[in-house]
């Protein structure tokens, strides 16, 4: 038994290190996932909405402490009631998502990989068995070392997890997981490959036949019936066709798409807001310096925002900026970079340079 709880112990512990790890790396993420489920279409809880960045630092910093400290053995009656606690959380979260089909992709693993919301419910079903037995045998679970090096080793990953967090939020994410880290190209990313599965639909038709509302398959042409009369018509997915890495990504100019157009510049740069009312104004004015430099170097300079351009307009203005602004989803841009505003540079569709704008001064033409 002893043998099986060691084993549970070291299981449990990988995955909580991995699964906080590389939502650590990248809080932002996790933030807009809370962010999803506060929402009134979720949970309903808005007034939390304000706090989603702190939920996230919060719950990601407990998972990957309780990982470490199972690991080594720290106060493992604690340690193990903790993770049961947490792991309750997240399978309450994970069933609903699945159940209701709300927060289809709900970041357990960051964007490092990326499961079903059954999928994950799935996992979590597993995880909570394995803790239970943990919390039943936690006499059982020893200092890897002795207790005074386990102690010593949890308090230097709480200060390593909160210096990576204070990095990250100034700056950018030390890994990058999504489609559009640097090196990747954004128009292969949009390729669906040659026989790639395509999605499957069912239809179910509601006529009314006689005075009483019927339902039929497609087969069945319900709309051959004489003297039936429409009534609804609803459609659901059967199975998902693959979807690209990159699947939302427009660059429109007053209505025009020039997304083919500029992805095929040498020298591009992006200055994406996704939210012209949250871009912190002291970054526009460092912003302004650098786009009329990359401007002289004759870059091609672009803004991009999910706000309306008679927003932009009132900042271009103010700041005297010299560049459009293009329209773009708002998830991809907050996908794209983990800064508002943030800088990317782009030549022939390949990201070759991301910043936040408080690392303008490390850029360079």
């Amino acid at each position: 038994m002893n043998i099986t709880t060691q084993i549970f112990r070291f299981l449990v512990g990988i995955t909580f290190v991995f699964s906080g790890f590389v939502k650590l790396v990248d809080p932002i993420g996790s933030m807009y996932k809370f962010q999803e489920y506060f929402g009134v279409d979720v949970l309903n809880l808005p007034f939390l909405e304000p706090f989603a960045l702190q939920f996230s630092i919060l719950l990601i910093t407990a998972e990957l402490m309780l990982g470490v400290m199972i690991l080594v053995g720290y106060k493992s009656k604690f340690t193990s009631y903790s993770l049961l606690a947490l792991i309750s959380v997240f399978l309450f979260l994970t069933w609903y998502s699945a159940f209701y089909d709300k927060v289809t992709d709900c970041g357990c693993f960051g964007d490092a990989i990326t499961l079903t919301s059954w999928e994950t419910f799935y996992k979590n079903i597993a995880l909570i068995v394995l803790i239970a037995l943990l919390v039943y045998n936690h006499k059982n679970i020893k200092p890897l070392f002795s207790f005074k090096l386990a102690k010593r080793i949890t308090f230097i990953s709480l200060l390593s997890a909160l210096g990576i967090v204070f990095y990250v939020l100034n700056y950018l994410p030390i890994i990058d997981f999504r489609p559009y880290a640097i090196g990747k190209n954004i128009s292969e990313g949009m390729l669906v490959p040659e026989g790639a599965p395509k999605a499957i639909y069912k239809d179910t038709w509601t006529y009314k036949v006689n005075g009483e509302d019927k339902q039929f398959t497609t087969d069945e042409k319900p709309w051959q019936i004489k003297g039936a009369t429409f009534v609804d018509r609803k459609t659901e997915v059967v199975q998902e066709g693959y979807k690209p890495p990159i699947h939302d990504f427009t660059m429109e100019l007053d209505g025009s798409d020039l997304t083919a157009q500029l992805l095929q510049e040498s020298k591009l740069l992006l200055v994406v807001m996704y939210n012209l009312d949250l871009t912190t104004t002291k970054g526009l004015e460092t912003v302004k310096t650098l786009t009329d430099k990359a401007l002289k170097e004759g870059y091609k300079v672009y803004a991009m925002s999910a706000s309306t351009n008679k927003n932009y307009l009132k900042l271009k203005t103010t700041y005297n900026l010299n560049f459009d602004l293009l329209f773009c989803d708002e998830t991809t841009l907050k996908t794209m970079i983990r800064a508002n505003p943030g800088i990317i540079k782009l030549s022939k569709g390949t990201v070759v340079g991301k910043w936040n704008w408080r690392s303008v001064s490390k850029i360079k033409f």
